[in-house]
């Protein structure tokens, strides 16, 4: 119920920040319920996904109010911009759980260029770019390895793999939320701008 009434308030545009309270609840309440905390796959999931509410949370503040209206500061650190950086690093946790130490050369290049772009999103450099990229990446692994929709209903595997399918495609929602908005102003791309 609670996740219902979240997600349609987010999408309604109606009391969102309360809405993302909620939904961190849930997260905090599945963490603790199936024990996740010690599972470190699912864990970092799970704060992947608190990476993604943090970034619609981010969003959906507004700026402060300024005495010239329609003026952008300069040079102001605002909560917003440590929220999208949290955000940002968070999500790219679950590239941390795609990460296999096999020697087969497909594995390692996986490894290495899923390493790179991870590491260009968490700094925030060429942000968008790298962001898009993990989004297709994400989105053919997904739909790829969480193929539920193979597997009958009554085999537990399908209601495990389902539950992944969406976990993943809610951080891909986060994703896009990086690549449509920007790192923020913490991050390489906006220093780059002061040089």
């Amino acid at each position: 119920m609670v996740k219902t009434s979240g997600c349609v308030l987010i999408l309604s545009r109606n009391f969102v920040q309360y809405a993302c309270f909620g939904l961190f609840g849930i997260i905090a309440l599945q963490t603790i319920a199936y024990s996740i905390l010690w599972d470190l796959k699912f864990l970092m999931r799970n704060l992947a996904l608190g990476g993604g509410l943090l970034l619609l949370l981010a969003e959906s503040r507004s700026e402060g109010k300024s005495m010239f209206a329609g003026v952008p500061s300069m040079g102001e650190s605002s909560p917003k911009q440590y929220m999208q950086l949290g955000g940002r690093v968070l999500l790219v946790l679950m590239f941390m759980t795609l990460l296999h130490f096999d020697s087969s050369f497909f594995s390692i290049l996986q490894n290495i260029v899923g390493t790179a772009l991870i590491i260009l999103v968490a700094i925030g450099f060429k942000t968008k770019l790298a962001a898009l990229t993990l989004v297709v990446w994400l989105m053919a692994i997904n739909v790829y390895f969480n193929a539920f929709w193979t597997i009958p209903a009554y085999k537990p595997m399908h209601d495990f793999l389902k539950y992944d399918f969406f976990q993943t495609t809610s951080v891909i929602g986060g994703l896009l939320l990086v690549v449509a908005l920007g790192p923020g102003g913490v991050s390489m791309d906006e220093k780059k701008k002061e040089w």
